[in-house]
């Protein structure tokens, strides 16, 4: 009656030849070979990351009130929610470096050169979307770290020329760091991202069954547009097994081992965080982001000031354009790295520039310094004819870092309202108001400014309007 049953439903869905085309398809015998493991293992770790994001969102709720009180539940109420938020970390880790490791193996073999331009090049938006996900994974912890480290971001991003403050409101949903700014990057980490990750895992997938597993590089045998086709189909004559059950058992044993590394990692270290409760009024907080964007994090550290701008906008379109590249470059020849010694030095390089960049990160200072907006003078005409009174208040704004947040002049934060115009829109109570009890996406300062100070501030913004427009009033006076 199974045999009925199972026939019955394989007649219908095709089920067998599917599996015959897919898992069953015939590769090279040498690609059964540890050097081909790091594919399967980084397919692993996505399933793993949305089961275990399944699970934890039952719980996390995607509010600025509520998402750290979640993690703080998942941490210490619920049975086993720190578990399942370190497996869903390490998780993370593991899929990062294995698909680093993964990327490395496939230019060493040369498996990016004709006919896999495409393959490649799915994989390379694969990793660049792998770290989207890294990164916005990070924000939903929604702590000091993620409030901080999201708001150096989006000044790094507000320095790009002409589209800067755009790029600024579409990362934040707003001027500011706000509620919707994680109910934004919690619909990319949950909805946007993994839905374009499974489309280009299909995409990629489907490369690799119609242009073939790249057969392990031997000297001499060099790629030739004109042969190749014929080369591969005669090897796999000569040679092909069927992936499945004779070029997998590999596989197998790697994910099993990756399995357990994630099962021990989540067990012995715990999850990451929350470290913290964001809070806007700690100027002085040293974010740090997690382990696979702490190279980045000390390469900051150590560029000097006049190169950071250049750098940072420049920097990471050079890299992932030769990355797309790289195909085009070099498309035939030699793909064994025995006769390409500039691949595997450079391939050195990178990862020992990388290691060591990583392990300077759990160390360096951050930059840029938060304090690179307060360190520019505020402009003449903002303080000229101005009152002692005013140009203490000026000297307020200035020390306590206000322009972090705010700017004035056209210079500064984004994440507040600029302040050019302010004395139009706010009267003097609700300017005391704003400062001493917050409100809004402001936090309350009235434990950090003496009264003095909050008299001199509030009596410099009082002037901070155009001479032709009056000053904010009560309209029930």
């Amino acid at each position: 009656m199974l045999r009925k049953i199972a026939l019955w439903i394989d007649e219908r869905l095709r089920a067998s030849e599917l599996f015959a085309s897919t898992a069953g398809h015939t590769v090279p015998a040498s690609a059964g070979s540890w050097f081909y493991v790091f594919g399967s293992g980084t397919l692993f770790c996505f399933v793993l990351q949305i089961v275990t994001g399944i699970c934890l969102a039952f719980v996390y709720v995607p509010s600025a009130d509520e998402a750290y009180t979640s993690l703080e539940y998942l941490n210490y109420q619920q049975p086993l929610g720190w578990y399942l938020r370190a497996l869903h970390y390490w998780g993370s880790n593991f899929m990062v470096g294995i698909m680093a490791i993964h990327m490395a193996q496939v230019f060493l073999f040369g498996a990016f050169k004709y006919p896999r331009e495409l393959t490649w090049i799915s994989g390379c938006v694969l990793l660049l979307l792998t770290l989207g996900m890294a990164f916005t994974g990070q924000i939903m912890r929604f702590d000091q770290d993620a409030y901080w480290g999201l708001g150096i971001g989006a000044s790094i991003m507000g320095r790009t020329p002409f589209i800067g403050p755009n790029l600024v409101h579409l990362l934040l949903a707003g001027p500011i760091i706000a509620g919707e700014t994680l109910s934004r990057f919690f619909t990319l980490h949950v909805f946007v991202i993994p839905g374009l990750l499974i489309a280009l895992i299909s995409l990629h997938l489907r490369l690799v069954l119609t242009k073939g597993i790249n057969d392990y590089p031997v000297p001499g045998r060099k790629v030739r547009k004109e042969t190749y086709a014929e080369e591969y189909q005669s090897l796999l004559k000569k040679e092909g097994v069927p992936f499945y059950p004779k070029a997998i058992d590999k596989d197998i044993v790697f994910v099993g081992v990756v399995i357990l590394g994630i099962l021990f990692c989540a067990a012995y270290f715990g999850p990451k965080g929350p470290q913290g409760v964001p809070d806007p009024t700690q100027i002085h907080a040293v974010p740090a982001p997690d382990f696979f964007f702490l190279w980045i994090y000390a390469a900051l550290a150590l560029l000097p000031p006049y190169m950071e701008t250049f750098l940072l906008l420049s920097a990471p379109v050079v890299g992932i354009a030769l990355l797309f590249a790289l195909p085009f470059l070099s498309n035939t020849g030699e793909k064994s790295a025995r006769r390409r010694p500039i691949a595997v030095l450079g391939v050195i390089l990178v990862f020992l520039t990388l290691g060591t960049l990583t392990q300077m990160g759990t160390y360096a200072p951050w930059s840029p310094e938060m304090e690179a907006w307060s360190g520019n003078p505020t402009p003449a005409h903002y303080i000229q004819g101005r009152s002692p009174l005013e140009l203490q208040g000026a000297l307020v704004l200035q020390n306590k870092q206000c322009r972090n947040c705010h700017s004035l002049g056209g210079e500064g934060g984004l994440r507040g309202p600029a302040l050019d115009g302010v004395a139009t829109r706010l009267t003097r109570e609700q300017l005391i108001r704003q400062v001493i009890q917050g409100g809004g996406n402001m936090p309350a300062y009235g434990k950090n400014l003496a009264p003095q100070e909050v008299t001199a501030l509030v009596a410099f913004m009082e002037t901070l309007r155009p001479v032709d427009v009056r000053a904010a009033h009560d309209s029930t006076k």
